[in-house]
């Protein structure tokens, strides 16, 4: 049994809530779900009778007994949410995108640092089978230098009225919906960028928000290159890299979220591996042929921010780094909008 099982309260339980971050929290002993906050339904009861229901925020944050929350809500909620949550002392992990600004970050991670609590950003895209045969590419030197990354993550998805996703929001888009996890990627492989420059536009016909964006990271000696459209038909290609001893491209997601949508919990083995199909092509003079892929799995996620709340341990997405993503955002907003090349 674990030293101590940690109370978490999930505010939200949409698509994050229910099948991502349930599925492993219920399946980890370090923690319990115990309430989750739904205003006029009873869905987390239908995952697990034990869970609790909250039809308010305020009703979870005043729970003492709640350690741990999970900000699962429509992006302009994240920042008020999660200071709520902060000043009634909880441990925090927000959805992407974790705020709207850097300015907003750097208030909340302030707050958190004076109040000794944990805060973090739920970048589980780094867990991903893709992200770690990439990483472990790199680590073995199997490409050598890499002189240009590019990362795609495109969808074919005609604008759809009524929902909020697709309507003209504060911090809606199809940037801060999946700019964060291709934007943290990139800064996770190669740091800071000396440059950010954009081009984010509407492309599918009565769309209300930003649905393409092309965010180019300038380092003195890379091409890196973050894009998605939800007007790509044949959307299979992810990832190009093309370095100083070769190149490797892949196409294909993880498949971790289609399985989490079919209610197979992350117990079911094997988990996380990837179809054959999607494998990448590692061309070199070493070596060409197809890279098996490495499994993904998200549960390291989780069990390091429990590690970090009851042993102190070091975050794996550090409040720093959770910064640099929202200052890429910004500054890619403000490059697109004003044509022009920004400095990091």
């Amino acid at each position: 049994m674990p030293s101590k099982i940690l109370n978490v309260g999930l505010i939200g339980f949409g698509l994050s809530g229910r099948y991502f971050h349930s599925p492993f929290l219920s399946t980890n002993p370090n923690f319990k779900i115990k309430t989750v906050v739904e205003r006029t339904k009873n869905e987390a009861q239908e995952f697990d009778p034990t869970i609790g229901n909250a039809r308010s925020v305020e009703e979870l944050l005043s729970d003492e007994e709640i350690d741990l929350v999970f900000i699962c809500t429509p992006n302009d909620t994240h920042f008020e949410y999660a200071m709520d949550a902060l000043q009634n002392g909880k441990h925090v992990v927000i959805e992407k995108p974790f705020s709207a600004t850097e300015e907003e970050a750097r208030e909340l991670v302030k707050v958190a640092r004076e109040k000794g609590l944990v805060l973090t950003a739920y970048q589980n895209r780094r867990w991903d089978s893709d992200f770690l045969t990439i990483q472990k590419l790199l680590e073995e030197g199997k490409l050598g230098d890499i002189i240009e990354y590019e990362c795609r993550y495109d969808r074919y998805r005609e604008a759809v009225a009524g929902s909020w996703k697709e309507r003209a929001v504060p911090v809606g888009g199809n940037v801060y919906n999946l700019g964060p996890h291709l934007i943290d990627q990139a800064l996770v492989l190669f740091g800071e960028p000396q440059t950010v420059t954009a081009d984010i536009r509407i492309v599918r016909p009565n769309s209300e928000i930003d649905d393409y964006f092309d965010i180019r990271l300038g380092y003195a000696d890379k091409s890196v290159i973050v894009k998605s459209s939800l007007m790509v038909y044949e959307n299979h290609l992810r990832y190009v890299l093309h370095g100083t001893k070769g190149s490797f491209i892949k196409g294909g997601l993880d498949p971790q979220e289609e399985t989490l949508r079919k209610n197979v919990l992350p117990t079911e083995k094997p988990w996380g591996k990837e179809p054959e199909d999607r494998w990448g092509k590692l061309y070199s003079a070493a070596f060409t042929g197809i890279v098996e892929s490495e499994a993904g799995d998200y549960m390291p996620f989780y069990q390091n921010v429990y590690d970090a709340i009851v042993d102190g341990a070091e975050l794996a997405v550090k409040p720093e780094e959770v910064l640099r993503t929202c200052r890429v955002i910004d500054l890619a907003f403000q490059s697109s909008n004003e044509k022009k090349v920004m400095a990091y």
